[in-house]
């Protein structure tokens, strides 16, 4: 995997996101994939799995944000990225993010790993 096809997998990602439906999944996860929505989250499993999951967790085609990435890495078939997202306008929820994406050959995802951090989040185990 080259730095170029990985951006273009979350420049396809977004697009995905904001259409209507999940049959762009199909170009973007293969059909055995893990999709982990935080690190301590049970994996989504399966195509259809990530299908009703994706369904689910947003509003639908028409929901308003805005999405900006940047490829921190990649290494082989193993890319990471970091993302700012930001919901709605006005904003009412934003979060950064990093991606850990790995890649079969076909250039699809076969495994999703997000590490999301929300404003507000604690960071430390220190007792706040």
């Amino acid at each position: 995997m080259d730095r170029e096809r990985v951006r273009a997998w979350v420049t396809a990602y977004e697009r995905a996101w904001r259409a209507p439906g999940t049959d762009g999944l199909s170009e973007l996860f293969t059909p055995d994939a893990s999709y982990q929505q935080s690190p301590y989250k049970e994996p989504v499993l399966g195509l259809p799995a990530i299908s009703r999951m994706w369904e689910a967790e947003r509003e639908g085609p028409d929901e308003t944000f805005q999405m900006t990435s940047g490829l921190v890495a990649v290494d082989g078939d193993t890319a990471v990225v970091r993302l700012e997202v930001q919901y709605g306008e006005p904003v009412r929820q934003e979060y950064r993010d990093l991606w850990i994406i790995e890649f079969a050959p076909d250039g699809r995802c076969r495994a999703f790993e997000e590490w999301p951090f929300l404003p507000g989040q604690r960071y430390s185990a220190a007792e706040p």
